[in-house]
């Protein structure tokens, strides 16, 4: 076990946001802000420089939008997870950052505990998607992605366990519900989390996730 703090980058072209956060993400709770960025032009700088282990990512910037900047940071093998900070209003915008490869989304306005725990499930490889706003979102993603009529090749390569933990990812669940609600341990889930990438090609959980959706492995009201 090790005792280095979570190192992050924020990026909000609004210094009091980027302030807000600092002040919650101290190197007391585990945290240490090692970049900070105002657009996302600058990200991809940033992160070569300090590699950090998790980007805050705002999705509304003046040159190039987080959404962008996500795009091209998850291009790169071994980039950080993003974790994006949005708005009720972005809807749109955040079934777009799951495409890119963001692994989730907080709300600006939530407590600060939650931000807390979602920086720290990102930053030990999980998804976070705000309940707040999930239901909302994964439905714009749902109308925006292209309907299968069956599941691809790659889905059907999975076992049927395999398939139950692909779904309930899909629903945003961490791995902790996933046991709880298969009534397996915490290492068979990740077990199965690792087949699953491996099979069907995904980087990632974020990216699970998009193949869950895209593929009719979660539905509306699964």
């Amino acid at each position: 076990m090790t005792d280095r703090p979570i190192r992050l980058v924020l990026v909000d072209d609004q210094d009091l946001v980027r302030l807000g956060l600092r002040r919650i993400l101290r190197r007391r709770d585990g945290f240490e802000v090692v970049g900070e960025c105002a657009d996302g032009d600058e990200v991809a700088a940033v992160v070569a420089a300090e590699d950090p282990d998790v980007v805050l990512m705002d999705l509304r910037m003046k040159r190039v939008s987080g959404m962008e900047a996500t795009r091209r940071l998850t291009a790169s093998a071994g980039a950080p997870p993003v974790l994006v900070l949005t708005t009720f209003r972005d809807d749109d915008l955040l079934s777009e950052a799951l495409r890119a490869g963001a692994s989730g989304f907080v709300l600006k306005d939530s407590p600060a505990e939650d931000l807390i725990r979602a920086v720290r499930l990102v930053a030990a490889g999980e998804a976070v998607l705000d309940p707040a706003v999930t239901g909302r979102v994964l439905e714009t993603y749902r109308t925006a992605a292209p309907t299968v009529a069956a599941p691809s090749g790659e889905a059907t390569r999975l076992t049927s366990r395999e398939a139950d933990v692909l779904a309930l990812v899909g629903r945003g669940l961490s791995n902790d519900d996933i046991a709880t609600e298969l009534v397996i341990s915490i290492v068979t889930v990740k077990s199965h989390i690792g087949s699953i990438f491996t099979k069907l090609d995904v980087r990632n959980r974020a990216e699970a996730i998009v193949f869950a959706f895209d593929h009719g492995i979660v539905r509306p009201g699964g």
